[in-house]
Order: C-alpha cells, then sequence, then structure tokens
C-alpha cells in the first residue's frame, strides 16, 4: 500500500483564552500559544470568534492575523458582524459553525439544509473575498449535499459523536461513528469537496480519522491545551503530529 499524503494539523488556541479571561490581563497570551504551535509542527491555527466573546477576543484575531507565517482558519457564526470581521480581515479560511450561546462549547453541525438560501448567500462575499469557506457539520448526506450545492469548498465533519462514545467506552456505538465518517467523507470527496474533520479528538481517537484517505486536515484543540498542562505545548502537538503521520504511513 502506498503512504497517504501528508495530513494537515490545525491547532486551536480558543482555550488559551479562556484561561486567560478567567481571572482577565493577558496571560496565558494566545498568541504566544499560536507561535509556539508553528513551532511544533502545527500546518494552521484555529481561532473561533465567538458572539460572547468567551475567549478569543477582536484584539486576538488582530494580532494573529499581524503574527502567522501560517495560515489562520477563522470559526465564526454565520452573523452579520461575524461576516464583516472576516471581510476585512481575510483570513485563509473560514468555517461556519452553528453556535448558542448558552452551550459550552459546539454541540453539532451546522444545520445547512434548512438554510440553504441564506447561507449560499451568506458566504458569496467570503469566497469573492478569497477565503475558502468551510462548513462545519454532521456526517450527513443531507448537510453534505446542502454544502456542496451553497459553494462550500471544505466540508469539516463533526467528530464529537465518535470520540465521546470511545471515552465513555460505548465501542459499538463508536465504531458505528467511524464508519459514518468513513461513508461521508468518501461521499464529500466524490462531490468536489476537501474533507477535513475536529471536535474532541485525542491521542486514543485520532488515527482512524487520520487514516482516511479522504482526509485533508483535523483541527484539534482543546485536548491538546489540556495536555499542555502536563508535558508542554510543543511536546503535545508532537505527539499528535507523530500519532497522525504514523496513521497516514
Amino acid at each position: 500500500m502506498q503512504p497517504l499524503g501528508k495530513l494537515r494539523l490545525g491547532v486551536n488556541i480558543d482555550h488559551v483564552a479562556t484561561v486567560r479571561n478567567a481571572r482577565g490581563g493577558t496571560v496565558p497570551d494566545p498568541l504566544r500559544a499560536a507561535k509556539m504551535a508553528e513551532e511544533a509542527g502545527a500546518d494552521g491555527i484555529t481561532a473561533h470568534l465567538r458572539e460572547d466573546r468567551r475567549h478569543i477576543s477582536d484584539a486576538d484575531i488582530d494580532g494573529l492575523m499581524d503574527v502567522l507565517s501560517v495560515p489562520l482558519n477563522f470559526e465564526m457564526a454565520a452573523t452579520d458582524e461575524m461576516q464583516k470581521i472576516a471581510l476585512r480581515h481575510k483570513p485563509h479560511a473560514v468555517c461556519i459553525v452553528p453556535e448558542k450561546r448558552e452551550e459550552r462549547t459546539t454541540e453539532g453541525g451546522l444545520e445547512v439544509a434548512r438554510e440553504e438560501n441564506r447561507l449560499a448567500h451568506f458566504i458569496a462575499p467570503l469566497r469573492e473575498a478569497g477565503c475558502r469557506v468551510s462548513i462545519f457539520i454532521a456526517a450527513d448526506k443531507r448537510q453534505i449535499e446542502a454544502a456542496h450545492r451553497i459553494g462550500a469548498q471544505v466540508i469539516e465533519i463533526h467528530t464529537g459523536a465518535y470520540c465521546d462514545a470511545h471515552a465513555e467506552g460505548r465501542f459499538e456505538d463508536c465504531d458505528r461513528e467511524l464508519a459514518s465518517i468513513t461513508e461521508m467523507a468518501a461521499f464529500a470527496h466524490d462531490l468536489g469537496l476537501e474533507v477535513h474533520a475536529g471536535h474532541g479528538l485525542t491521542y486514543d481517537t485520532v488515527q482512524p480519522i487520520a487514516a482516511l484517505p479522504q482526509m485533508m486536515e483535523l483541527n484539534i484543540g482543546h485536548f491538546l491545551i489540556g495536555e499542555a498542562i502536563f508535558r508542554g505545548i510543543v511536546p503535545s502537538i508532537q505527539e499528535m503530529r507523530r500519532l497522525m503521520d504514523e496513521a497516514r504511513a
């Protein structure tokens, strides 16, 4: 078997900002974390500017655009405010995610099929500005077809249910979720969409996802920032990079 091409790793720095904001002030600095992630081998940096600014701030996005030498993946809700911010900065990639103020984290994929017309008009200016538009969705054929129809170039498959099932020891459910991700990654690829994945991935769950031949990028944050408490941020990312590369070999 021929080895698969290199899989990109996007490191999400949101929860460096979560720790900073728990006390206020300027430390720990998400920009410093982003530069260290670059040093550790990250191919890109992901940051989600939420409407309530619970972690990443507008100043963080300004700073990331100034200091990064790898691409920024700007996660955002489909709101007029966020569209204006994205059009001002023109990051390499924009990932449209669902967002509820009361949720702790992004709980599921975007409902594209029910909002197809609105989302098509929403992403058109972003594409025209040169941003690669990604849609964060469940491994669901109906949502993938809708993402393709509205003109998204990329889908990011939500891996949370797969990771949760693994963490809770529900291994039959875990296998079913992995089978669904596998099938839908191939389906999206056949439509001409680039396939990414993320949410909840750990050292224990990353390799089956990384081994999928259609997978081009994984975006991982919360686990790596947590692991950095014990290992340090550079070794934590390097170990994830090693596991991803091993799965592709």
